[in-house]
């Protein structure tokens, strides 16, 4: 067992700690589980408390133009209050609920470019140090899958993936952020709209599918947006080819947006309605066919890059959590 880092407001000599995750992808609203595994220094230690908090690298948009930084999204304190001895070492097994709105990273076990990590904090005499970091993997609910795999079915194909810090106007969203999946238009729709972006609200009650399609103008015509809201039940049994189509033809044929992006920047950002995003610039590219969006990974390098991108992107931001 490899103890990833000492905690370093504690000094040498100081308790070790990390964070094991069950194997295999988590899924939203459902349990997230693992251990904390923790090893004593060279002087027995009170441990406070040992708290998870749920992270995402989230992009911004704001007068002055884009940027990234890390969102925490969730926190669980899921032990303490004993004293680990002198190189003991002690595993503190833990189950929280994931968030419903929890971003998707995958499909078919294919990576989607999102980075969401687990950061562990540990108290220990009155200093707090957050000395773990590890990538979390999230599959999608079956009904999310099943929206995802009719549109590859129907022709769409995957841009991009991002998680937009806003918020969707006239929805119950409960996280200070969302997702958006970006797709290539099916052939029959190429003509009438650049792409589709797609973004899941999920709740305990069902699936909220927000649609917003950025249109092609006419010659004498600007393009403009158009968004469109469905909402179907965790569970349900539907033509979905048939049903998503119908909602892309709905999308298609408004002209006027239902609702709006509300961006809440740290800077005063405006109302936006999606836009074009280069996502998280690992150039992830999934083909759309028969199977479905995730048929396979242009390159073959997403999954490596983005298990890089989770340490080298939260190196060093620890210490600016600690000031918020």
């Amino acid at each position: 067992m490899v103890f990833k880092r000492l905690l370093g407001s504690l000094g040498v000599g100081g308790p070790t700690v990390d964070t094991v995750l069950a194997p295999g992808a988590a899924r939203p609203g459902a349990a997230l589980t693992g251990e904390v595994r923790l090893k004593g220094g060279t002087a027995g230690f009170d441990i406070e408390h040992i708290a998870l908090e749920l992270v995402a690298r989230v992009e911004a948009e704001h007068e002055e133009g884009e940027s990234e930084g890390v969102v925490a999204f969730d926190r669980f304190v899921v032990g303490g209050g004993f004293r680990l001895g002198e190189g003991e070492e002690r595993a503190v097994p833990f189950s929280v609920t994931l968030p419903w709105e929890t971003p998707v990273t995958e499909l078919y076990g294919q990576g989607l470019g999102i980075v969401l990590g687990v950061r562990t904090e540990l108290s220990v005499a009155g200093a707090r140090d957050k000395g773990d970091l590890d990538g979390l993997a999230v599959a999608p609910l079956p009904a999310q899958e099943a929206v995802l795999e009719a549109l590859g079915q129907l022709g769409f194909g995957f841009r991009s993936a991002d998680l937009e810090y806003g918020r969707i106007g006239g929805t119950g969203q409960r996280l200070p952020f969302y997702q958006e999946i970006e797709l290539t238009p099916a052939p029959q729709y190429a003509h009438q709209v650049n792409e589709i972006e797609l973004t899941f609200l999920a709740h305990p009650g069902g699936l909220d599918v927000v649609l917003e399609a950025d249109k092609r103008g006419g010659l004498f015509s600007e393009s403009h947006d158009a968004l469109t809201r469905f909402t179907v039940g965790h569970h349900d049994v539907r033509d979905w080819n048939t049903e998503v189509d119908g909602w892309v033809r709905e999308l298609i044929g408004h002209r006027a947006a239902h609702g709006s992006h509300a961006s809440y920047g740290h800077h005063g950002s405006e109302d936006h309605h999606g836009g074009h995003h280069s996502g998280p610039g690992i150039g992830t590219a999934v083909a759309a066919g028969a199977a479905g969006l995730a048929v396979g990974v242009v390159g073959g390098l997403v999954a490596a890059e983005v298990v890089d991108e989770v340490g080298d992107f939260f190196e060093g931001d620890d210490e600016e959590g600690e000031e918020e």
